[in-house]
């Protein structure tokens, strides 16, 4: 389950996605390939979260393809595929007090918890080690899950999804719930990430532009299951697209390789020649 240079590590064509008659997702395509770095935009409600479950290989579209790492959906047993893909959630459901080394290895078994009979290799202990490291856990490595904040268990399982040394890292609005000097330590870990592992692929899901890493390259942006704009980050995000998207008149920026929006608000008032009352004295 690999591909070569040449080919997308992941591709929908022309996508739809019904739930109990309802229309999810509407001929959505989009193509990631080899070190490309993808945001996934749009309101709530807009189909982000399918469009990740499908690159996730966690469900079938209703009608299109969906091709992960060369295989398409429907014609490949899907658990050995999901093992190849990294994926992130925030909302890790992790009930027992697990330390953070141990997180980090349950992504070798493909669990939540640590299986009862399964023991971790030398190999993957030194593995969970070195990716501890790189994301600055080592020095806390054996504190307990419960005990850390949100930016700490962030950089942890990101660094359990990149055990199996992926090709396509997900990322499903990974700053929820971090303040805003974790926020830029993930970013920070996601850009240094890119330099490290310039060929693995990332597609990062958020609502706020000010989420997105400076190594973002690619974004497809969505509003109400279909597509508004695809492709490059810098013809695919504009004040156009991103108003059209939220319906709003939003008006976009990048400055030093990060973005912001804020929302244009007609002037109450705006400047123009005095009227008498501007001279009225009292009298």
């Amino acid at each position: 389950m690999t591909t070569t240079t040449d080919e997308p590590l992941l591709e929908l064509s022309q996508v739809s996605f019904r739930r109990d008659g309802k229309v999810i997702l509407d001929e959505v395509s989009m193509a990631v390939r080899p070190g490309e770095q993808w945001a996934l935009l749009g309101p709530n409600g807009a189909g982000k979260s399918t469009i990740l479950s499908l690159c996730g290989a966690v469900s079938h579209p209703t009608s299109g393809t969906v091709r992960v790492l060369g295989e398409t959906l429907g014609r490949v047993e899907l658990q050995a595929l999901r093992r190849l893909i990294g994926h992130v959630n925030p909302r890790h459901p992790l009930d027992s007090p697990l330390t953070v080394r141990e997180v980090v290895l349950t992504g070798f078994a493909g669990t939540v918890a640590l299986p009862p009979r399964w023991r971790a290799s030398e190999e993957q202990v030194a593995k969970a080690a070195v990716l501890l490291d790189l994301l600055g856990l080592g020095r806390i490595a054996e504190e307990r899950w419960p005990t850390l904040s949100q930016g700490e268990r962030g950089r942890a399982l990101i660094a359990r999804a990149l055990v199996n040394d992926p090709q396509l890292l997900l990322l499903d609005e990974p700053s929820t719930g971090l303040d805003l000097a974790a926020r830029e330590q993930l970013l920070t870990t996601l850009d240094e990430l890119t330099r490290i592992r310039p060929r693995l692929a990332t597609v990062v899901v958020t609502h706020h532009l000010e989420e997105l890493p400076r190594t973002t390259s690619h974004a497809l942006l969505i509003a109400r299951g279909a597509v508004v704009a695809a492709g490059e980050i810098d013809r695919a995000i504009t004040t156009a697209t991103v108003s059209r998207a939220f319906e709003l008149p939003i008006e976009v920026e990048r400055q030093g390789g990060r973005w912001s929006a804020r929302a244009v608000t007609a002037d109450v008032r705006r400047p123009g020649p005095p009227d008498a009352g501007d001279y009225a004295t009292a009298g």
